[in-house]
């Protein structure tokens, strides 16, 4: 099977395509036959180098998949050959023709939904889903700011919020990026290169914001905390560097900044988490968008494509078979 490996750490040139063997099941696990590959920013950061864990050289990138399942080992109880699955979690890596994952790391794809789409699933709607519910503790009724709101888990977040129930307004830097988070269920949307769009975000809802889903905090955080409502919450997904806040801002406010990292999540959590992917899935409620796609031997490709532009929606890698 075709494989994408990674030698050494660097630039996206560093990942290249190799056979290797069809990797083989044990007792719990599954083969999957990948149709499709999710592209997450997590994995530009390790193939450069500078991610906080590092895996051993050689390896294969990847986390997200969608596909068929080939093979099951003898102690695997929900799963068939035939299944469409998408999985989250693989011990040899999703950018690849096949891979092999737990039995409780793959969940069934409604087939309505696409490849290309179930390999969006896994990490954008799993942090999405943390940071909202577990982490950011949203209610009914409240109101919400989604930071990078077209990116792969922005576009989560707002479908989730929605379906929440939640008010909803994502921010996006272009007209088109706002089309889209419109599009996909947002009450209001503004230009995050307008300097004043929290203050439009906070004034469309009269009182503050109750909870902020952060994408660049070391930008952000510090304005952020200013639009919140009392008892406010800001969830960080992401941050490129550090930033000065001033405290007073979360004590005159009894409000508070949370982080949250999927990969903390505990077996309760994720299942949780599946749980209600698998609910808002069969209902349409959610619907990953795909911005691009690539084939498999165009790693680096994808990888220049989400360090260079701004997405709007998820890249997939398809593997061809």
């Amino acid at each position: 099977m075709k494989a994408i490996r990674v030698h050494e750490f660097g630039d996206p040139e560093v990942l290249r395509s190799e056979d290797l063997p069809t990797p083989q099941v044990g007792p719990s696990e599954i083969l999957v036959q990948v149709k499709a590959v999710g592209v997450n920013p997590v994995e530009t950061y390790i193939r450069s180098g500078v991610y906080g864990k590092l895996p051993e050289l050689p390896y294969t990138p990847g986390t997200d998949a969608a596909g068929v399942v080939i093979t099951i080992g003898n102690d695997v109880k929900n799963h068939k050959p035939g299944d469409r699955v998408y999985v989250y979690g693989t011990s040899t890596g999703s950018y690849a023709e096949q891979l092999i994952c737990r039995e409780d790391q793959a969940w069934p794809l409604p087939e309505h939904v696409t490849f290309q789409q179930g390999a969006a699933i896994g990490v954008p709607y799993g942090v999405a889903y943390r940071a909202l519910f577990h982490r950011g503790k949203a209610k009914q009724g409240e109101t919400a700011l989604i930071h990078g709101a077209t990116g792969g888990v922005g576009i989560a977040a707002v479908q989730l919020a929605r379906a929440a129930g939640l008010r909803v307004i994502g921010t996006a830097g272009t007209d088109a990026g706002i089309n889209l988070v419109l599009e996909q269920g947002a009450d209001y949307a503004v230009n995050h290169h307008d300097p004043n769009h929290l203050d439009q975000a906070r004034s469309w809802n009269d009182g503050g914001l109750n909870l902020i889903i952060e994408m660049a905090a070391n930008v952000n955080l510090a304005d952020d905390l200013k639009a919140l409502a009392e008892q406010g919450r800001v969830v960080v997904i992401g941050s490129r560097g550090t930033v000065e806040i001033d405290p007073r801002d979360l004590m005159t406010r009894d409000a508070s900044v949370r982080g949250v990292l999927l990969f903390n999540a505990s077996e309760t959590e994720l299942a949780d988490i599946h749980a209600a992917l698998a609910e808002g899935l069969n209902s349409g409620a959610l619907h990953p968008v795909i911005d691009r796609e690539f084939r498999l031997d165009e790693a680096p490709a994808a990888h220049r494509y989400l360090t260079e532009k701004t997405a709007c929606g998820k890249i997939v890698l398809i593997t061809g078979k």
